[in-house]
């Protein structure tokens, strides 16, 4: 369904679940889970069916991101972290949600970065998977060369200095089979993919050349999962290390994943899901974890 979220701006937005559902003689209260897809230029699509293993503890609200897969298209000026922060806010007013669990996926987790510092007190609790506070292009093209070779630390290298169609398909043909350990991704996932590359180049050529998300993480006031992949190579671990780091220490978890790429729920999906089971159903006491 499409939400209208500002005027003139509507997201798609699809949700898996009741937040009220039977227990006993009462209506028992699931948090409700909202999950920023990765990118830029993707879609939510990626996440299904994948996070269906969380509805029976978390309402799931999936949506593509302004600009986005089967959202509205929007002008360029508007595709900001800025923005898509904020959009967050303004899909929870639009449908009542209070204190949401926000999951940021890679380009997702850039958002979910700026919503914490721009909106510090919104989320009842915020996951960073697979993501990065700074471009890091040594540190990703270390990764590349180690899990490639020459051939892939020097697609990485072009496309990172210069994002275009031009460097993207050699990127895409010699990178993007890094990005994971297993073979995750299938053609029909492909095929169901909604893209906006227009986005992904501007973005990468743009505001991730030069952005520092960390500053704003010393805001956060609520606990803070940071998910991390030991063989990532886009965003290398050492960025997810920076990451809780910055997080003020009494929210700030970090989980590590020896055989997982970009996106641990899809490497290792048993133990990921297992630790998100428990993030989202341990109680948040203020001041600590």
């Amino acid at each position: 369904m499409l939400i209208t979220i500002a005027p003139q701006v509507r997201l798609f937005v699809d949700v898996e679940g009741a937040s009220l559902v039977p227990d006993g003689p009462a209506l028992r209260v699931k948090p409700t889970l909202i999950l920023l897809h990765g990118g830029p230029g993707y879609d939510h699509s990626g996440f299904k069916p994948a996070f269906s293993a969380l509805a029976d503890v978390a309402q799931i609200v999936y949506y593509d991101h302004r600009g986005h897969g089967r959202s509205d298209r929007r002008p360029p000026e508007e595709w900001t972290l800025d923005t898509f922060a904020d959009d967050v806010v303004r899909l929870c007013d639009a449908l009542g949600i209070v204190k949401p669990i926000v999951l940021g996926q890679s380009f997702g987790g850039f958002v979910a970065q700026r919503y914490i510092a721009r909106h510090p007190g919104h989320a009842g609790k915020v996951v960073l998977s697979s993501t990065s506070p700074h471009l890091g292009l040594a540190r990703k093209l270390a990764m590349f060369e180690r899990l490639g070779g020459p051939t892939a630390r020097e697609a990485a290298e072009r496309f990172w200095q210069r994002p275009c169609a031009e460097t993207w398909a050699p990127y895409q043909r010699r990178c993007l089979l890094h990005y994971n350990t297993t073979a995750t991704r299938s053609p029909e996932a492909a095929q169901r993919t909604i893209y906006n590359e227009a986005i992904l180049f501007a973005s990468a050529s743009g505001e991730q050349q030069s952005m520092n998300l960390l500053p704003g993480l010393a805001l956060a006031q609520c606990p803070v999962l940071v998910m991390a992949g030991e063989q990532d190579p886009v965003c290398p671990l050492a960025d997810s290390q920076d990451i809780a780091a910055a997080l003020p220490p009494q929210w700030s978890q970090l989980a590590t994943f020896a055989h997982s790429g970009h996106g641990a729920w899809r490497d290792e999906p048993e133990a990921a899901f297992a630790l998100l089971r428990q993030f989202i159903q341990t109680p948040t006491h203020h001041g600590r974890r």
